[in-house]
């Protein structure tokens, strides 16, 4: 028997003494938004018709993945990603598989997220690498106040307690929830804005880590909901308060070792990684198209939030784009600042290892590294040192993808030209809105 018919008898066991009455096949738009069919199961044994022969469905109707001259596709479950669905009812309860998206002739269909992301991954892995993601998705809980307005739910501050902390029931009952899903949870705590939580889970392969973070989106939702809250991954909910990022911290392993890590360089960096760096940087500007996505994205993107603004790089500074923690040997990792839990992971940790792979393979130099903190420079002084900015709209930064073509390649022409067309569209809905600011401000022009 192979290792494939034992894990699926395995499964159907689980779902047979489980007594599981529905089976959801669960994919991501072009925007990393959890879509699914749930398939009701008249018996246990029925897992194995849909896992060999995965089930057909209108791609045009979801966001992003498919023309309506072009729409049937098929999804095809990843027996790797079975779990059960621990917000759902435990009687006749609900079960799950991500799933990869495949044309009608059996074909990976180019269009998928997740098969972009296997794709940049198996270019690592032809040079022996593996990409590690560990993300730090950070979230607010809010509430409705009596004129019907979300506010945060609570008033506390970074690594506040009770009574302070109103989250720490509900941050536990996260916990619980992700563990029955198998998450390694190693810390949860509140962040520095009012109302805003951070849950980080152990580090793992990309693919793995992708699926995680949209497991961990749609889980955190719906636990919070259960409690009567809710919970919401926009970048910047509020004004003058922190916004929500999603730092990714990035390694490559080769043989079971961490290639970024050099015991015998003064700063225990290797050249890879500084190479790495170097291609992150030259292709910031792009990266920020797929990382930082929405209109919202770009206004926690300010000076003063602890957001990063400038590409640079740094060891312990905080005001880069790109830094690397103190941590040594396997912990070495290149974290970036810039992204937000607004952008699809599948996406997002494509292009990041892909630009990377592009610095390794042209040896960019990445530059001195800088330890000043750059919010309290000027414009002009950032100049003088060489240091750029980041996209400061969503308009700069699809314009920045349309002329990088390692990002674009990296995502492919299909879902290029669908992202492309979906964020031109979001900023001239945007654009055209007026706004309460702009009726108090000139009014009486």
């Amino acid at each position: 028997m192979s290792g494939k018919d034992n894990k699926l008898d395995q499964i159907i066991k689980t779902i047979d003494e489980n007594d599981i009455k529905f089976l959801k096949l669960q994919f991501s738009d072009i925007h990393g938004l959890p879509k699914s069919m749930a398939v009701p199961l008249k018996k246990a044994a029925d897992v194995e018709d849909i896992v060999n022969d995965g089930l057909l469905f209108d791609g045009s109707s979801v966001a992003g993945l498919a023309s309506i001259n072009d729409s049937d596709l098929l999804a095809k479950p990843d027996i790797n990603t079975f779990s059960m669905i621990p917000w759902r009812p435990e009687a006749k309860g609900t079960s799950r598989f991500i799933c990869d998206i495949f044309t009608t002739d059996g074909k990976p269909y180019d269009g998928d997220p997740r098969g972009v992301l296997k794709k940049s991954l198996q270019l690592a892995e032809k040079r022996g690498y593996q990409f590690n993601m560990g993300p730090e998705p950070e979230f607010f809980i809010i509430k409705k106040d009596e004129d019907g307005h979300y506010i945060p739910a609570d008033e506390a501050e970074y690594f506040d307690v009770e009574p302070l902390d109103q989250g720490t029931d509900i941050r536990r009952e996260i916990v619980l929830g992700l563990e029955k899903l198998d998450f390694d949870v190693e810390v949860s705590h509140h962040e520095v804005a009012a109302g805003q939580h951070e849950v980080d889970f152990k580090y793992a392969d990309a693919l793995k880590t992708a699926d995680a973070v949209i497991t961990f989106k749609e889980a955190v939702k719906a636990l919070v909901n259960n409690l009567g809250f809710k919970a919401t991954f926009m970048p910047k909910p509020f004004l003058g308060i922190n916004g929500s990022g999603m730092h990714c911290n990035q390694s490559l392993f080769k043989n079971g070792e961490n290639i970024f890590y050099d015991p015998d360089t003064e700063t225990q960096i290797s050249q890879e990684a500084l190479y790495f760096i170097g291609g992150l940087l030259k292709h910031a500007p792009a990266l920020s198209s797929i990382l930082s996505p929405t209109v919202n994205s770009y206004k926690r993107l300010v000076p003063g939030y602890e957001a990063p603004c400038y590409i640079a790089y740094g060891f312990k500074n905080r005001s880069t784009l790109l830094r690397i923690p103190a941590s040594r040997g396997l912990g070495t990792r290149i974290e970036c600042r810039s992204a937000d839990p607004s952008c699809n992971p599948y996406l997002a940790f494509a292009v990041l290892l892909e630009a990377g792979l592009d610095g390794m393979d042209n040896k960019i130099d990445p530059g001195e590294p800088t330890e000043e903190n750059l919010f309290a420079f000027s414009e002009d002084e950032l100049v003088e040192k060489g240091i750029s900015s980041l996209p400061t709209s969503l308009w700069e930064a699809y314009h920045a993808l349309e002329e990088d073509e390692v990002v674009k390649n990296a995502i492919g022409e299909k879902v290029f030209n669908q992202f492309y067309n979906i964020k031109r569209a979001e900023w001239d809905a945007y654009r055209i809105q007026v706004f309460d600011y702009e009726r108090d401000e000139y009014l009486d022009v």
